[in-house]
């Protein structure tokens, strides 16, 4: 096992294509939240069964500061994002992922800090890369982009977050855009901080930025919703216009990627839900939080148009909405776990349960799935690999012993798992 601590690596060899060669939906790659599907599949990788603190350990290195953002991967370059300074000090890494070694570390920015959820943190929202920036969100709402070489190209600091829980959504990254969901509150110095959080109003929004200059393209406002942490996704329809799927409280919603316009509006009540869209085929799924009935719906997207709350529902799943980890998708089922520990499967295209059994723990990070395993990370650093199909099997359980939040990413055929104190790199020795 190589161990690295938190040192600049001062020469590193490269071992994989120019970053120029890579795209951004290449397997190989771990660009953004939950991998290239946004969705946490994983598609080729040969992925470990299974590992312990001294077993199948690559190499570990230890990450200073506090953040839960998941790491990303393009190429040879391992990002991800943290603060110091108790969440002023805004920083980005690249680590070399054969090694582990930093390679930089950039502070991009100070910024204010605000209220949060304790299971929160100021750097959450994982960071996205195109292959010639990498992009960083932290907990004011400010964002940054950086060349691989660690030095910043623009910053975009007009509009300043406050939710009561902190900020918690992850930037998506398509066709030279770089969106993010606003689906904040009103802070306690401007008025009722219910305003937005418990009680609707018409303030969220999501914009757009250009990806090369980080001047400001749409901003489309969503109507009365409530405070939400919910990534988004992106859909083709059936005419090849692309659909930025986009929960938040209250809503599910669809807008057109290149012009902002709000398309399509579905009920989905609850407020401070987390789980990021799921698509199924022509479905998007999503989780309710609280303060609403507690529930899964999935929306049938071809052809919604206004508010199709009644028209496009396909289904509402009213067991164990997971209200933290996101879903993931093997066909032909939906699997779920609770911040709680109940985990669930259900058929994809009538949300009927197939199973649900309890696992140990309390669990924030989101699930990755290969074709035939699924993989959840609790907070205690403890791993279920779990087989998919209409059966409930625990195939291997994992541990770390470092309590864990992020969501694991994926470096070839290796995991990789983001503790509070470290970035641990599971599976085979041999060059990836």
């Amino acid at each position: 096992m190589i161990c690295r601590c938190f040192t600049i690596a001062l020469s590193l060899t490269t071992f994989a294509l120019p970053s120029a060669l890579l795209r951004a939906d290449d397997p190989d790659n771990w660009p953004c939240f939950r991998g290239p599907t946004r969705q946490g599949n994983v598609a080729n990788a040969s992925l470990p069964e299974s590992w312990s603190e001294t077993e199948n350990i690559r190499w570990k290195t230890e990450v200073p500061g506090e953040g839960h953002s998941s790491p990303i991967v393009w190429g040879d370059r391992i990002f991800l994002t943290t603060t110091l300074d108790g969440g002023v000090a805004c920083h980005v890494l690249c680590l070399n992922g054969e090694t582990g070694a930093v390679m930089w570390d950039t502070e991009v920015f100070r910024q204010e800090v605000a209220r949060k959820e304790g299971r929160n943190s100021y750097a959450t929202s994982t960071p996205a890369t195109d292959g010639k920036f990498v992009y960083a969100v932290f907990g004011s709402g400010s964002i940054a982009a950086l060349d691989f070489d660690g030095a910043v190209q623009w910053t975009f600091r007009e509009f300043n977050f406050y939710s009561r829980h902190g900020l918690g959504a992850s930037p998506v990254l398509e066709d030279g855009l770089l969106i993010l969901p606003w689906d904040w509150s009103q802070n306690p110095k401007d008025g009722e901080e219910r305003v937005g959080w418990q009680v609707p109003w018409d303030k969220s929004f999501v914009f757009a930025l250009d990806a090369e200059t980080g001047k400001l393209k749409w901003k489309t406002g969503r109507g009365q919703s409530r405070i939400s942490h919910i990534s988004p996704n992106v859909w083709t329809d059936p005419s090849g216009r692309k659909q930025l799927i986009s929960g938040a409280g209250d809503v599910m919603q669809g807008f057109d990627l290149k012009s902002g316009e709000l398309l399509w509006t579905g009920d989905n009540q609850g407020e401070g839900v987390v789980p990021s869209v799921l698509i199924a085929g022509d479905l998007a799924i999503g989780a309710n939080g609280w303060g609403g009935s507690e529930s899964v719906r999935a929306y049938r997207m071809t052809g919604a148009e206004g508010d199709v709350s009644a028209s496009h529902l396909a289904w509402e799943q009213k067991k164990n909405s997971p209200r933290i980890p996101s879903m993931v998708h093997v066909p032909p089922y939906v699997y779920a776990v609770t911040e709680g520990g109940l985990a669930w499967c259900a058929h994809e295209n009538t949300g009927e349960l197939v199973w649900r059994e309890r696992l140990d723990g309390t669990f924030s990070a989101s699930p990755i799935a290969t074709k035939d395993r699924i993989y959840v990370t609790s907070d205690a650093g403890e791993t279920a690999v779990l087989a998919t199909g209409a059966e409930m099997k625990v195939l291997k359980r994992n541990t770390l012993r470092e309590p864990v939040q992020a969501s694991p990413a994926v470096l070839g055929n290796r995991l990789l798992l983001r503790s509070n104190k470290h970035l641990f790199c599971i599976g085979p020795q041999e060059p990836f």
